[in-house]
């Protein structure tokens, strides 16, 4: 029978409401695991709080918490057949929340969608696209045929040269679209989207791909700012990687929106020593206001060994010294 390939998403209303098949083990039962399994089982514990189940029409399939404050990552295919851009997300944690399709690349697969919460929820990680190898472990987390929260793991087989998808062994079934696959620090290095089939059913034999996170990163960086499906994206970088710093400039080491909103802090970094958070918002540097990343640019140009930077956190203002 000749082979196709497949989306991954699953075509049926009632997985949501399917319980998770893996559950965390309680702290007192990790000592007896080492080395692949003990990683297998950090990877897991790290990530799946961040992975959400979608419904889109008679659709569904999985994505990642990728900010703070509710920005989710997943396939435009996924979200095709949402009735105006509106969708269902479940969490890990079983929680309902409307969510808002802000964007949408249909070459790539890729959508984002924002949900309607004020809580700060727990993220995913976007993995350094310079360290990804073929041969590395990788790990795949989604809702396959509806089971919420399935881990399966591989090895990245092959990247590819011309649009960068990543190819894995790892098991990808209808359900795993719009899931994370991540390294073996549960970072995401891509975006679940589709297999290689050699049956109408969608049996995995081994052949998976997703949309590389160096892909996914410029697209968030186009639109992470925008306030609506289909609205025109911000061409004012809302999303810049601060761990890139210019020359001999010095480094905090976030990663904001267009609104300062702090979606990422990189451990170690200075900024994570000064106490920094996600969800925290950068107002001022010094007594002076910061309206934007080039504002913040002015002035790590010159080369400071500190700075007193101002944010607001859960409404109220504070400050903290950040060291070079």
């Amino acid at each position: 029978m000749k082979a196709e390939r497949i989306m991954l998403s699953v075509m049926s209303a009632w997985l949501l409401a399917t319980p998770q098949v893996i559950s965390a083990h309680p702290p007192t039962m990790l000592a007896q695991f080492r080395g692949e399994e003990q990683t297998s089982i950090d990877v897991y514990e790290k990530a799946s709080p961040s992975v959400v189940t979608i419904k889109a029409g008679r659709s569904s399939g999985s994505g990642s918490i990728i900010a703070a404050e509710g920005l989710v990552l997943t396939n435009e295919h996924v979200v095709r057949d949402s009735r105006s851009g509106q969708v269902l997300v479940k969490t890990a944690e079983g929680r309902d929340y409307m969510g808002q399709v802000i964007a949408t690349d249909r070459k790539n697969d890729l959508a984002l969608v924002r949900l309607n919460t004020n809580q700060r929820l727990r993220r995913i990680k976007l993995a350094d696209p310079n360290n990804i190898r073929v041969g590395q472990q990788v790990y795949a987390i989604g809702s396959p045929f509806g089971l919420e929260g399935t881990l399966t793991t591989g090895i990245l087989s092959r990247i590819d040269s011309k649009d960068g998808d990543l190819q894995t062994d790892a098991a990808l079934n209808q359900g795993n679209s719009g899931g994370p696959l991540l390294n073996s620090q549960g970072q995401l290095i891509g975006v679940n989207k589709s297999i290689i089939s050699s049956s109408r059913e969608g049996g995995n034999i081994g052949i998976g791909f997703a949309t590389s996170v160096r892909v996914a990163r410029d697209f968030i960086a186009r639109h992470a700012g925008t306030g609506g499906y289909n609205n025109p994206p911000d061409r004012r970088r809302p999303y810049e990687p601060e761990y890139e710093p210019a020359g001999d400039r010095p480094r905090m080491g976030v990663t904001v929106n267009q609104r300062m909103m702090v979606l990422q802090v990189d451990r170690g970094s200075p900024a994570e020593r000064a106490g920094l958070m996600d969800g925290d918002r950068l107002v001022g540097i010094n007594g002076q206001r910061v309206r934007n990343i080039d504002d913040v640019r002015s002035f790590l140009n010159r080369c400071p060994r500190s700075i007193v930077l101002i944010y607001i956190r859960n409404g109220s203002r504070a400050r903290t010294q950040v060291n070079f």
